[in-house]
């Protein structure tokens, strides 16, 4: 048994509006990220903050980052062919991955750009002008990571909220030079600015490394373990109040899909068409439990049998 997907059809059963979504979503993200990098590479020419420099540097990382996450989405979007037989979805994982990986490379910079600058002197001219064109980047980006995460999550594009995630990290290094920059005018104390940016890089370290977790976890097939508490429950009432049982359950993400697979265990008297009956029923419920697109596959045997059928066969009671 298997929930057959149309290969005409958009990826992963996706319909033509959610497409749309996630494309005006991720374009709106790039054209933003163009206009934040201008803002704070002019908001630095006129102050020379290794904060708001800082905060520029991370803003490249974004753009490049937005534009391998933009072409993933694309690649994503594309349903399964003769050459990936189970779609590609999993480019997902590759484009958090990467971002996670520019964002750690952009933490780096900034801790040797405020170092470096703390050590050659600080110099520092139109504060003021520099930290409101900052703040209104940290505002822009704060709602415009929001929206991409509330998107993603609405969607189950995992590409779409990773970019998010980032956009938000964006935006926090901003507030936090802002933060910096105001201590900064307000006790005339340069070496903040500096100590800001480290601060900062920090935080946005851990981020990357979050990204670059969830992207080895997916790539690897990682179990999760609420899901797995979820589908189990599901199992379970489905199949006692279908009077049959079940075992061998896997399941995996695939970014922007769950794939689940079973073996249902039948009395040898019934017949193969109630059995395949029985079967889509427990299907549909499984996939009506997650509000997302899922693929499930089932194995139908005997269950007077089964244990001997099986014997020879130990991996397979890995989840009973």
């Amino acid at each position: 048994m298997n929930n057959e997907t149309n290969p005409m059809m958009p990826a992963a059963g996706m319909e033509e509006s959610e497409i749309r979504a996630l494309r005006f979503a991720m374009g709106l993200s790039l054209a933003v990220g163009f206009g934040m990098l201008a803002l704070k590479v002019f908001a630095y020419t006129v102050t020379g903050s290794v904060a708001i420099l800082s905060d520029a540097a991370e803003s490249v990382v974004h753009v490049v980052a937005v534009c391998f996450a933009a072409y993933s989405l694309s690649l994503s979007l594309k349903p399964a062919d003769r050459s990936h037989l189970y779609g590609h979805d999993k480019i997902a994982f590759f484009s958090a991955g990467f971002e996670g990986a520019m964002i750690i490379l952009a933490a780096i910079y900034i801790i040797y750009l405020s170092v470096d600058k703390w050590l050659h002197g600080l110099a520092i001219e139109n504060l003021g002008k520099g930290t409101l064109l900052t703040l209104a980047a940290a505002l822009i980006n704060a709602a415009l990571g929001g929206y991409l995460v509330w998107v993603g999550k609405k969607h189950h594009s995992l590409l779409l909220e990773a970019n998010g995630k980032h956009v938000l990290t964006d935006s926090w290094t901003s507030f936090g030079v802002v933060a910096g920059l105001g201590l900064a005018l307000l006790t005339g104390w340069m070496p903040l600015d500096p100590l800001v940016a480290m601060l900062v890089a920090s935080n946005i370290l851990w981020t990357g490394g979050q990204l670059l977790r969830r992207s080895v976890g997916g790539l690897m097939d990682e179990g999760d373990p609420e899901t797995e508490a979820r589908i189990v429950r599901v199992l379970t009432e489905a199949t006692a109040n279908a009077g049959i049982q079940f075992h061998c359950l896997r399941h995996r993400h695939t970014g922007s899909k769950i794939w689940v697979e079973f073996h249902l265990l039948f009395s040898q008297d019934t017949t193969l068409n109630d059995a395949h009956r029985m079967a889509t029923e427990v299907e549909d419920r499984v996939r009506q439990e997650f509000g997302m697109r899922a693929e499930v596959l089932t194995h139908l045997e005997t269950l007077e049998d089964h244990e001997q059928v099986h014997s020879h066969r130990p991996s397979e009671s890995l989840t009973e």
